[in-house]
Parts: C-alpha cells; structure tokens; sequence
C-alpha cells in the first residue's frame, strides 16, 4: 500500500514520461497540463514548443487560454513590449495575437474542462487593443514592464462559439 506521498511521486513521474513520449512538453511548465487537456479534447496537435502557438487545428498554430476561475476569461499577459505603440501594433498583429486564427478560451473545475469558446484572433486583438494601448504610455515604469490584458466573460460570450 502506498503512502498518498508515495502515490503522487508515481504519478507524476509517469505524467512526466508520458507527455516526453508524446512529445507534449513538460506538463508541470506554466499551463501546459492544461494545454493536453485542451488539445487532446478538441482533437488538436499540441504544440511542440514553449513560445509561439499552442496547438495546431485545422487551420494552423492557435492560442489556448485557460481558467480556474469560477467565470470563464482569458489573461493575455507577459506580452513583451515594444519601443513605439505603431510597433507595439504591428507585434501585436504579426507576431502575438493576430498571428493566430483562432483562440480557444478553456475553463476548468476540478480538474475537468467545463466549457470552451472560439473566438477569431481578429476579433481578440480588436478586443484587447483598446486595453492594451491604455496601459502602453505608463508600462515602463511597472515593476513588471509587460502587457496584460483580459478578456472578459460577456465578451467571450458575445464573441465566441460555444464548441464544448
């Protein structure tokens, strides 16, 4: 009979093992658990890499963004600032946001996946430009000189599809 210590020290080294066969990275980094859970439950490819997209659809790269909260929301965050706000656009449009197709904005309870939005990754920049470039001018002064910005609930309802 094993300790609960004992239980978890197994489990999570066969967690470890099996996301290193698959390929899926290690599960115990930021939310990439999270991450298997949404690729494999919308029949996704998860992303191979930490940067860039997470998951592959039908369309390409796409973003996961997740949630314990008890409201569905999307936290856009750790968003590398650039020297001017035309800059900042064209990162946000090439590079970041408006590079993917598609957003898939998860939320989970107790472990399991309870619902999921698509949202167009044209719509989430629209969406989160305006927030953006509210924090912008005063960025650099922060502790932390990155930008964040959310999506809110009535927003992901009133823009996304409801796939799960």
């Amino acid at each position: 009979m094993m300790t609960p210590e004992q239980h978890y020290a197994k489990l999570f080294k066969e967690m470890y093992d099996l996301c290193d066969k698959q390929g899926w990275g290690d599960p115990f980094s930021y939310a990439v658990s999270r991450e298997i859970l949404i690729a494999n439950s919308l029949g996704h490819k998860k992303a191979d890499k930490y940067s860039g997209a997470d998951g592959i659809d039908e369309d390409g790269g796409c973003e996961y963004k997740s949630t314990i909260a008890k409201t569905i929301k999307g936290t856009y965050s750790g968003i590398s600032v650039q020297p001017t706000w035309s800059e900042q656009v064209e990162y946000l449009k090439n590079e970041k946001i408006g590079k993917y197709k598609n957003h898939y904005i998860a939320r989970f309870d107790k472990g399991n996946i309870v619902e999921v939005y698509k949202l167009d990754g044209k719509t989430v920049l629209n969406i989160l430009l305006p927030k953006l470039e509210k924090s912008y001018p005063t960025i650099l002064e922060k502790k932390d000189p990155r930008l964040s910005a959310n999506l809110t609930q009535k927003e992901i309802y009133d823009y996304g599809i409801k796939i799960q």
